[in-house]
């Protein structure tokens, strides 16, 4: 993915004059300073239209991007910055961005491996954070020291301008893919979006590659390896409600991992045969009977840290081993594939080598590698399920709609970096 392709960086920061303490409050107020042209008086609260305003068919493009900085000396600093954007290429758009959704994904570089308690205002006074990465963390984010990184994969917005080989786009809400995101405009290509359906809105298409994409490409990787039926673990999360309605309608045996009896109830719900609590102290046993029932032999782990990966494994070989018609001492010859794909545990990852035989396989998964490999007749299958089941199958539920100032407020920050099942955040540029 690129980052902000064609946008060209003022360098003057957004700043709250006289401000020590940052609240909500201050945050919006800040952003009188300057705002989008669809802001009409400036008013905090007023929405955009998804129409194209008569000021934006006049003006430069000028707005803000959130971004985020490594410095040596291991701080952070979150920071709204203001932006202009050149005019369009020929295949190129410009997109008011109207709703951008805050995955696990772009924590990873929004945060990185800063210690989100030591978060503090901007000491300039400005919107803005800093926090502090460990020294012992700091070799792992060589690669981005000094440089100030735009945030946010995909988002959903209304196309304001186009070149002249795109111009049929001009007017239409677009889902979108590339980085960049939390920003009040990006400029992209035109074939990194996707126009929407008629009638939905920019909250239906914010989400519409990540989550949607990686569900099926679960299904996709289990099916060409051989597998007949899948474990996924934080399943609760839109990701997984999203994979067990595809498995249902597909008649995929899906076992559910959660941590809670809510979240068993919410998938029991939406029709999940197999749902089990992590937490419940038969849950070894309860995993090896389930798959002993569907024979699943691949999981997708949303956790990485831990042990939960390796108690999967086990209980895959546990479940083999009852089956076997004989004895071996190297263990099952059933091959048992643990694909991780989160962290939503930063722990170290831990097996018990003894219990999971020889045949096996722990791996990454990563959409983007996935797609490239699988092809781009795999990817427009994908696509084209998503947009027909966009407010069914594929629909993403938030929590909290914030703007982008507010995703500053360090209160906030805590809500959204937790990660908790259940709880998901969309930024909307134009409330704030």
């Amino acid at each position: 993915m690129t980052g902000s392709e064609g946008f060209v960086a003022v360098g003057v920061p957004v700043l709250i004059a006289g401000a020590n303490v940052m609240t909500a409050r201050k945050v919006r107020a800040a952003n009188t300073l300057r705002r989008p042209a669809c802001f009409g008086g400036f008013a905090p609260h007023v929405r955009c239209a998804s129409s194209i305003t008569e000021r934006e068919t006049d003006m430069a493009f000028t707005g803000r991007e959130l971004r985020t900085k490594i410095d040596e000396e291991g701080n952070l600093v979150l920071s709204l910055e203001e932006v202009t954007i050149d005019d369009p290429g020929d295949d190129e758009i410009i997109v008011r961005v109207e709703a951008a959704p805050i995955n696990p994904s772009d924590l990873g570089l929004l945060i990185g491996p800063a210690d989100v308690t030591s978060a503090k205002p901007a000491d300039d006074g400005g919107i803005g954070l800093t926090l502090h990465v460990p020294s012992h963390r700091l070799p792992a984010v060589k690669g981005r020291i000094g440089q100030s990184l735009p945030i946010g994969n995909e988002g959903a917005g209304t196309v304001i301008a186009a070149g002249k080989d795109a111009v049929s786009l001009k007017g239409q809400r677009v889902g979108m893919i590339g980085g960049a995101m939390y920003a009040d405009y990006r400029r992209i290509k035109a074939n990194d979006v996707i126009p929407l359906p008629a009638g939905a809105s920019a909250k239906d298409g914010a989400a519409i590659f990540v989550n949607p994409l990686t569900a099926q490409g679960f299904v996709e990787t289990a099916l060409t390896e051989g597998h007949k039926a899948i474990i996924h673990t934080a399943a609760a999360s839109n990701l997984g409600q999203m994979l067990q309605k595809i498995c249902l309608a597909d008649g995929i045996p899906l076992i559910n991992i959660v941590r809670s009896p809510e979240q068993v109830e919410l998938m029991r719900a939406i029709g999940a045969k197999y749902v089990l609590n992590s937490k419940d102290a038969n849950f070894g046993e309860a995993l090896t009977d389930a798959i002993v029932e569907i024979g699943a032999t691949i999981a997708f782990d949303a956790i990485g840290g831990g042990t939960l990966g390796g108690e999967i494994l086990q209980a895959m070989e546990r479940a083999s081993v009852l089956t076997a018609s004989e004895y071996n001492r190297y263990g099952s010859m059933t091959f048992k594939q643990l694909y991780i794909y989160g962290m939503l545990d930063a722990a170290p990852t831990t097996f018990d080598r003894g219990g999971i035989g020889f045949q096996f396989s722990i791996s990454g998964w990563l959409l983007f590698p996935y797609l490239q490999k699988a092809g781009e007749a795999v990817a427009q299958r994908f696509r084209g399920r998503v947009l027909d089941e966009l407010t069914t199958t594929f629909a993403s539920k938030y929590t909290r709609v914030i703007g982008l100032a507010e995703a500053l407020d360090p209160e906030i920050l805590n809500a959204y970096v937790r990660k908790a099942t259940g709880e998901k955040f969309l930024i909307d540029p134009t409330i704030g």
